[in-house]
Parts: structure tokens; C-alpha cells; sequence
């Protein structure tokens, strides 16, 4: 079978649409994300047409993990190299003058939307005779405003307009889906669907919200939200039946009842101080690809923190050393990941207007290790001589050294 036969219809016609753009002289950029093919450590490749010595030429930047490299191609190449570069990528955006064309797609079907842009205006260039264009883009969403699960968790009314007392939690679910959209493209993509588990479920916002953003893109998930309060897991298993989201479901429980036998994403928000570490190491364990922490009440450190000589005169202040204390726990969490194998990040959630409980340490699986990173080891010892730490839960997981005495405090 050829390969212009084994495209899906949807697939053919974005084509179809790139080509178009190029030759109508309409096109912005076209984005190829998600790269699965044989050029070692793509990630994505933008496209567009420039002036290149009196000549139009299509402009390809291919975004490596560790470098950029640009490419020049002929417009007669144009369609070939594409097509080409497509059909190793999962999405492809295009952006023409007046609208936006997305194609997500897997090994059994493909998903074309299409968003007009509004406010458009249109210069010709004298120079170049292209069509130069400013608009004002409708702000992409990850979760549509038109989900009926927004409807069930009260965060739109019955004509799917957001109830203004729930804006900022409406924010927090986007500002939540987005980051994960982003790390997945990060990930290794399996035939199978994902095993998501959300430890501290509470009402289910974002974990209704992670399943359908996965469902409406082709992934459709396994995923268990797991939470403790009993009538929050009836609410929320109601809410996944009357959403008709058939592989979502709700577990009585926590992080040291539920055990999975397998998981490709491990999420705990808000998990109350060494609930994290074990949310974390149960991450590790299971080889999950992809761990994503809100941590909360860091309590395990501070009454064993000791100030350095130079620092004490800075942490004789509370505040101060409680937010050492914070900062230390969560560096050293998160170089227990790197050392582990995880290319981790820490960075502000959601703006603090929203939540005081802001931080988010995201690690995504890079290498399988044999042994953990000595050299990143030894950076965790130095920290924990300099402040006089004896102990940090996730440590002593890692090495089967927890004692169940040791168990924090609950919130």
C-alpha cells in the first residue's frame, strides 16, 4: 500500500490545506509536534515561507533537545517535505491569515479541528507581495468550555457559561491540562493507553479534566483518582458515569493503600507533607514516565533544620526558615528524581492571587537507571551536612529504610 493510501482523510486534507496556504501565499507557520520518527532527539519542527534571495523559500527550524538546526527548501519541495516530516508526528498546527487547522492523530484514527481567528486584517507588502496579517486569536483552551463534566462539577451553568465564582478554579484546570499537554510530548508513547493515578483526588476538577483532554485526543486513558473522603468518591464516580467516561474511576483511599501495579503518570496536588514523598517514591518505583507534585505543609525538615553560620542572621526570622525549610525539601525531592532518572523542573503552578499552595515539581523519565547518580547524591548529602538534616522521608523510602513511626502529620 502506498503511503498517499495509507493517510487518513483527515490527514490528506490538512495537507490539502498546507498546500493551499502556500500557494494562496496565506500561511503564518505550521507547527509539527509530537515527532516519533528516526531523526535522533526531535521534538518538533516550525515551518514557514520566507524571502531567501529574491526567492520564497519554506523555512524549517527542527528543535532538538539540545540544539536548533534551520533547513531551506524549494516551494516545489515544499509538499514532499511535509508530507514527509507529518507523517512521523502525532499533531500538526497551521496557521493561516484567518484561520488555524490542528490535526492530532494515532495509529487508528485522526482528529481535524479548525478555529477562525477573528479581527483580521490584511496588508499587502509591496516588497515581498505577501500578505502580511495582524489578528487578535481566540485564547486556546485545553478543556472546551462546552464539556458536559464542567457542567456536573458546577463550574459551568446549563448554557456552558463559567459561574463567576468558579473562574479562578476554571483557570487553575487550563493552567493544569496545559502543563501536562506539554510534558507528554516529553514522554515515551506506548501502544497502550495510559495508566494515570491522582493521588488526593478531592472533587475530581482536575482529574475529570486530565481524562477528557486525553479522550478528546486520541489517548483515550485508564485513569483512577484516589481520595480518601468517602462521599468525594461517590460524587466524583457519578460525575465520571454521567460523563460517560467509561475508563475513569474513583478509589477509597491513599497513597499507602492504593497500590497499582503499573502506572505511566503519578499526580499528587496538595498532598500533605511526607504523603508527597511517598507519592513520589511510588512514581519512582513503578517507572512511571511521568510525576507531577503541588506540594503542602513541609513540616518534616524545619524542626531539624539547623541554621548555617552565615544564614543565621536571615533565618532568625519564622517566615524566613519556614521557607528554607519549603525550598530544602523540595530541592532535595527533586534531586532524588534527577538522580533517579527524571529531567525535573520547579516552577510556580498558578499565579499565588489563586492558591498559596503554588509550587509544582514535574519530572518526566529521560533514562533507565542501574544505579541512582552519585555525583547528584552527593549534592543532597553536602545540603543536608550544611543545614543538619538527618532525615527526608523520600531518602529513606528510596533506600527501604522508612519506618512506619516516622509517619507526618495530616493537615
Amino acid at each position: 500500500m502506498s503511503q498517499m493510501a495509507s493517510l487518513f482523510p483527515e490527514e490528506q486534507q490538512f495537507l490539502d490545506a498546507v498546500q493551499q496556504a502556500i500557494e494562496t501565499q496565506t500561511i503564518d507557520r505550521l507547527i509539527l509536534s509530537q515527532y516519533r520518527g528516526d531523526i535522533a532527539d526531535l521534538e518538533k519542527i516550525t515551518c514557514r515561507v520566507i524571502q531567501l534571495q529574491n526567492e520564497q523559500v519554506l523555512n524549517c527550524l527542527y528543535r532538538h533537545k539540545t540544539q536548533d538546526v534551520t533547513k531551506n527548501y524549494l516551494l516545489s519541495e515544499a509538499k514532499a517535505v511535509i508530507k514527509d516530516l507529518s507523517s512521523s508526528c502525532k499533531q500538526a498546527n497551521l496557521f493561516t491569515v484567518d484561520e488555524e487547522l490542528q490535526l492530532k492523530k494515532n495509529k487508528k484514527k485522526a482528529l481535524l479541528t479548525r478555529t477562525v481567528l477573528t479581527k483580521i486584517t490584511q496588508t499587502a507588502s509591496t516588497q515581498t507581495g505577501q500578505v502580511q496579517q495582524g489578528h487578535d486569536r481566540i485564547k486556546h483552551r485545553y478543556v472546551d468550555q462546552d464539556r458536559v463534566f464542567l457542567q456536573h462539577l458546577g463550574i459551568t451553568d446549563q448554557k456552558a457559561q463559567i459561574i463567576p465564582s468558579m473562574a479562578r478554579k476554571w483557570k487553575q484546570i487550563n493552567k493544569f491540562v496545559e502543563i501536562f499537554a506539554g510534558a507528554l510530548t516529553h514522554i515515551e508513547q506506548k501502544e497502550q493507553a495510559l495508566k494515570v493515578v491522582d493521588f488526593g483526588s478531592g472533587k475530581g476538577y482536575l482529574t475529570c479534566a486530565l481524562y477528557d483532554y486525553l479522550d478528546q485526543n486520541l489517548e483515550t486513558p485508564f485513569v483512577t483518582g484516589v481520595e480518601l473522603n468517602p462521599k468525594m468518591v461517590e460524587f466524583c464516580q457519578n460525575v465520571a458515569q454521567a460523563s460517560n467516561y467509561t475508563q475513569l474511576d474513583f478509589f477509597q483511599g491513599d497513597v499507602r493503600t492504593y497500590s497499582p501495579e503499573h502506572l505511566d503518570v503519578m499526580i499528587a496536588l496538595h498532598a500533605c507533607d511526607v504523603a508527597t514523598d511517598f507519592a513520589i517514591h511510588t512514581g519512582i518505583r513503578l517507572n512511571a514516565q511521568m510525576i507531577m507534585c503541588a506540594p503542602c505543609c513541609h513540616k518534616e525538615l524545619r524542626p531539624q533544620m539547623q541554621s548555617p553560620q552565615v544564614l543565621k542572621p536571615m533565618l532568625q526570622f519564622g517566615i524566613h526558615a519556614g521557607q528554607q525549610a519549603e525550598m530544602l525539601t523540595d530541592t532535595i525531592r527533586a534531586l532524588l528524581l534527577k538522580a533517579y532518572g527524571y529531567e525535573t523542573k520547579v516552577f510556580e503552578f498558578v499565579a499565588l492571587e489563586h492558591t498559596s499552595k503554588n509550587k509544582m515539581i514535574l519530572a518526566t523519565k529521560r533514562k533507565n537507571y542501574e544505579t541512582p547518580d552519585a555525583e547528584v547524591l552527593a549534592q543532597i548529602v553536602a545540603l543536608k551536612q550544611m543545614y543538619g538534616i538527618q532525615k527526608h522521608s523520600l531518602e529513606l523510602l528510596l533506600n527501604d529504610q522508612w519506618d512506619q513511626q516516622n509517619l507526618g502529620e495530616k493537615c
